[in-house]
């Protein structure tokens, strides 16, 4: 995977899910990383698959498919004022949301691949405890092999 543009959001108040996936995808809009369609998009896939993207506890992963507004690869994560529910048994409520877009599949599967060994080494956490967005994305940038 190309080193993605990396970015972050701190203190988002969000009333509830919807609006703290379209928050989180908009940083990736911010960035250039995806066009204005995409937050719309990553609204759609968890109103129509429900809440899969809630991964562990407090802890969502926002993203749509490539083909949905994906204009390069960039990963953001975005950290509430307060966690929103969004409907999952177990890991309600979310307090971070780790939002991805990719251009294509192959970067898609990529991306995926290098998110999920960062959070297996303590990104959520890490993310959690930073003091500011700059810290966040420094974080990021560092899991993410920049």
């Amino acid at each position: 995977m190309s080193a993605p543009l990396t970015g972050a959001r701190d203190g988002v108040v969000a009333a509830e899910w919807r609006a703290a996936v379209r928050a989180a995808a908009h940083v990736l809009v911010d960035l250039g990383a995806a066009g204005p369609e995409y937050p719309a998009a990553c609204e759609s896939v968890v109103a129509e698959h429900g809440p899969y993207i809630v991964l562990a506890p407090g802890l969502a992963l926002v993203h749509a498919r490539p083909e949905h507004g994906g204009r390069g690869v960039g990963v953001a994560a975005t950290r509430l004022a307060d966690g929103v529910a969004f409907g999952h048994p177990d890991n309600d409520p979310v307090d971070l949301l780790l939002a991805f877009c990719t251009p294509d599949p192959d970067a898609h599967v990529a991306a995926l691949s290098t998110l999920a060994r960062a959070l297996t080494g303590g990104l959520a956490d890490r993310l959690r405890a930073a003091g500011d967005e700059n810290a966040m994305t420094a974080m990021l940038k560092e899991a993410l092999g920049e």
